[in-house]
């Protein structure tokens, strides 16, 4: 059962996923060598709840945490803790809010400090692939063609696409109908309508597509232990052109002043 959305259910979506990007951006802020996950988890608790909205993955599903921060070969749903932000890192950061009843759902991939260069272009097209999908978001259009659009732009540079984990639908739920995997054929699956909201987020990895489970039950990994980047936001679908709901453009000014 796909559940469309009202013009005004979209608004407050918005509001959610933009207060996820705001999140994001006073994480970032101290995101360094040294720093120790677990300290971006409290920051990001902290910040949602002084807003009036509650973390959205803290008890999802059991999951003990208000992120999944994800280093290096970790794909994502790692786990805060003690472990310490090394020089070369990087970390993928996903953060869910509820507030008025709905979800926001967004990620970024950041560098700790001096990241060699091939990681650097994995996270620029990895980014660039998201986009690239969120093009394919309109009305009349569908779910394959979304999919098609990521796989073939990071294909084409030797990268894999992660095929176990996907993007979904979004609103009072975080994890709605449709699936939105990251690979896919032109002109098939779910043809997409107005004002259906979706979380649109690539994981990509450097070397092969394939992936395990640790054994803390959540977090993926690459099975070969290459680096894997992944950023997502939540979209609504509109005739013409997608309407992004989530900004990385908080996150995008704290990291510029800190360069």
């Amino acid at each position: 059962m796909i559940r469309y959305k009202t013009d005004e259910e979209i608004e407050l979506i918005r509001e959610s996923s933009l207060l996820v990007g705001k999140t994001l951006a006073e994480v970032a802020k101290i995101i360094e060598p040294g720093v120790i996950t677990m300290d971006l988890d409290k920051i990001a608790e902290e910040f949602i709840r002084d807003q009036g909205a509650v973390p959205g993955f803290k008890g999802y599903n059991g999951f003990p945490f208000t992120l999944c921060i994800s280093l290096n070969e970790q794909v994502v749903h790692g786990f805060p803790g003690e472990r310490v932000m090394k020089d070369g890192d990087i970390v993928s950061i996903d953060c869910g809010v509820i507030k008025n009843g709905f979800y926001g759902d967004s990620a970024y991939t950041f560098a700790v400090g001096n990241v060699r260069e091939e990681v650097l272009l994995l996270m620029e097209r990895t980014k660039k692939s998201l986009y690239k999908g969120i093009e394919m978001a309109v009305a009349g259009k569908r779910i394959g063609d979304i999919g098609y659009a990521v796989q073939n732009y990071v294909e084409s540079f030797g990268y894999s696409v992660v095929r176990d984990l996907v993007g979904h639908g979004l609103g009072r739920d975080l994890h709605e109908k449709p699936e939105v995997p990251n690979y896919g054929r032109r002109g098939t699956g779910v043809k997409m309508k107005e004002r259906l909201v979706l979380a649109i987020e690539p994981m990509i990895n450097l070397g092969g597509k394939n992936v395990v489970q640790e054994k803390d039950g959540w977090t993926i990994r690459t099975a070969d232990r290459l680096p894997s980047a992944h950023y997502e936001h939540d979209v609504a679908v509109r005739a013409g052109k997608a309407d992004i709901l989530s900004t990385f453009d908080y996150i995008e000014e704290v990291l510029d002043k800190k360069n």
